[in-house]
């Protein structure tokens, strides 16, 4: 069961979100678990040689993702797929880029057993914390010794933090007429209309939440990947799942020729015959997007 906890305790809703998050019944969102979650979050034990943690490819300053094309793990091990960003993850409903994970307490503990990412089976990473000063730790936050799923739940807790907002963008939905550029309104109206973007980039985090099949990168066997966020998209390059576009100007070039064909091609994705002036209008637009992120109770 999801509850919907209102915001509280020192974390405040940016300007553009929701002022509730939802959170699951069995994991509700305290100050002292997110403060763990956070520390764990930066803690290289929990990778098999200690040298990554969940911040090397989550990098605040990046609106948490890492920008670079492909995930790299310890030893320089290279995944398939871009790092997403993590802003506003607590409003999601599936997670990582094909959705595998149903919740942020099952995809937080993912990353350490990979052997592309961390490579430390779950079971070690809780013998580790067992043996040092973060025994104490969950002791205080779960009354009880550490163990896997209170690891993932402390994880996700302080992801539910990460938040994303107070953009020009939202200044101006707020009725600030003056605070996105008139190059970035008609590019609103484009996203909305002409370019049809809203038609998967929707609502106040600008995401369906689903699997879609754009042709974008390498195809598998069904090419569906979940709609990003657009929130903080000018600060995340490069895009798609593999980070096979380099700029918010490529990416626009991909869907105005109507993306890759193939026998799974979304219905939605057509050719758009943007002119250059509504491609730079469409840019300016996904650039207001970029905001005020916050993490943790601070």
């Amino acid at each position: 069961m999801v509850l919907w906890m209102a915001l509280a305790g020192g974390v405040t809703a940016p300007l553009g979100l929701d002022s509730y998050l939802p959170v699951p019944e069995d994991n509700p969102l305290t100050a002292e678990k997110a403060a763990l979650g956070r520390a764990l979050f930066r803690e290289k034990m929990l990778s098999r040689d200690r040298t990554v943690a969940c911040t090397s490819c989550h990098v605040e300053e990046k609106a948490f993702s890492d920008g670079k094309p492909l995930a790299v793990g310890i030893e320089g091990r290279v995944g398939t797929r871009r790092s997403p960003a993590i802003v506003n993850r607590v409003f999601g409903k599936s997670f990582f880029w094909d959705g595998r994970a149903k919740s942020l307490e099952e995809q937080a503990l993912q990353p350490i057993s990979n052997p592309k990412e961390m490579d430390l089976s779950l079971a070690e990473a809780v013998e580790r914390l067992r043996e040092s000063a973060y025994a104490g730790e969950f002791r205080k936050v779960f009354a009880r010794e550490v163990n896997g799923e209170d690891l993932g739940r402390a994880v996700a807790t302080y992801v539910r933090t990460i938040l994303s907002g107070d953009s020009p963008y939202d200044k101006y939905m707020a009725g600030d007429s003056r605070a996105i550029s008139a190059e970035a309104k008609e590019g609103l109206r484009l996203f909305r209309g002409k370019a049809g973007c809203i038609r998967c980039h929707v609502g106040f985090n600008f995401t369906d939440e689903r699997r879609h099949n754009t042709g974008a990168g390498k195809i598998d066997a069904e090419g569906l990947f979940k709609t990003p966020t657009l929130r903080e998209v000018a600060r995340h390059a490069p895009y798609m799942h593999d980070g096979s576009m380099a700029t918010l100007r490529d990416v626009i070039d991909f869907y105005d020729k109507g993306g890759k064909a193939n026998p799974r091609l979304d219905a939605e994705i057509r050719e758009l015959k943007l002119t250059e002036g509504e491609k730079r209008a469409l840019a300016a637009f996904l650039e207001s997007l970029s905001g005020r992120v916050s993490e943790g109770f601070r």
